[in-house]
């Protein structure tokens, strides 16, 4: 059945691929999205618009009865900065906690009954082991991952007390681009390692700084689990059919099930780039864990979602997106 879903924060960067296969999938697709870090050229004519801040309860139940229908949410709508959040934590709860509040009892007024979240894999910090399966106890290190943790444990306040249901995907380190050149990854301050690596190679006078060399690592730098967006935009359409199946609520874990060091990225996309990336030591940054890496079992079994891309295909679209970037 081809569904009427509306996808909050649709004009960001893995909001704007999932647009994207959701349409290529067949369904309706609005977008509510304030534009403070999204951009509306990554929304595609045609799809139905709104800016809304979710943060203002008004403007988002006004825009919701200009849609008679919606028959479920995916909900991107957050900051996501590590840093900032360390910096302005009163950022990170207003904007991602109360914006879902104000979702959720939106919903509920609604009937709507059925939301994809889009949570991280930073709820679980310093894993005891790895990789990290979802049954892993939530370890948040910083305000980002707590906001991720308290709207997870939001949703499970709405299934028992209201009959919610939801799938809560806790993804790893989204990179690469779309793969038709269509969409990709723009940031400002870009945040995210490889297009700061990409950046550094493009610009040779530029020096890459690699937050800590001192973790309990083979190469002393942080081990993360790297997961193409074009796979996990896949992953957010396949947790809407096992929702629309029925399927009962829970988290699951998106990635490859395999880590990169920071060094290791750099050589990838050195030898990608056919040059030298001059890096230098910088401190740790508050919040890193060591490592993150993504046991992915339960997605193969719930979903039938298998990651296509490997490392080199993220660097080689995340390569191809920020030499001419369409935004």
């Amino acid at each position: 059945m081809r569904n009427m879903i509306l996808i909050t924060g649709g004009a960001g960067y893995v909001g704007s691929h999932t647009v994207k296969r959701f349409r290529g999938a067949g369904h309706s697709v609005v977008v509510f999205d304030s534009l403070s870090r999204g951009h509306r050229e990554a929304v595609p004519k045609g799809v139905r618009f709104e800016k809304v801040d979710l943060t203002d309860a008004r403007a988002l139940e006004s825009a919701l009865r200009r849609h008679k229908r919606i028959d479920g949410i995916i909900h991107f709508a957050a900051f996501a900065y590590v840093g900032e959040s360390v910096i302005h934590p009163d950022l990170y709860y207003t904007n991602n906690v109360v914006g879902s509040v104000n979702l959720l009892t939106a919903m509920r007024n609604r009937g709507i009954g059925r939301i994809v979240f889009s949570s991280s894999c930073s709820i679980y910090g310093n894993a005891a082991q790895q990789p990290i399966s979802e049954e892993h106890p939530a370890r948040p290190m910083n305000p980002y991952a707590m906001t991720k943790y308290v709207v997870e444990t939001m949703l499970k306040n709405e299934e028992k007390s209201h009959g919610l249901r939801f799938v809560a995907l806790r993804y790893f380190n989204a990179a690469g681009a779309d793969p038709e050149g269509a969409l990709g990854e723009s940031h400002d301050p870009e945040p995210h390692l490889i297009p700061r690596i990409i950046a550094a190679a493009r610009n040779k006078r530029s020096t890459l700084p690699i937050f800590g060399n001192d973790y309990p690592t083979s190469d002393g730098t942080c081990i993360r689990d790297y997961i193409h967006v074009d796979d996990l935009a896949g992953a957010h359409l396949l947790a809407w059919e096992y929702l629309d199946r029925g399927g009962r609520s829970r988290a699951i874990n998106l990635g490859t099930g395999t880590g990169s060091s920071v060094r290791e990225v750099i050589h990838a996309v050195e030898k990608a780039a056919g040059r030298k990336i001059r890096a230098r030591i910088a401190p740790r940054r508050e919040g890193d864990p060591a490592i993150l890496v993504a046991d992915i079992r339960l997605a193969k079994k719930l979903l039938g979602w298998t990651p296509c891309h490997t490392l080199s295909s993220i660097i080689e679209t995340a390569w191809k997106w920020h030499r001419s970037p369409r935004f």
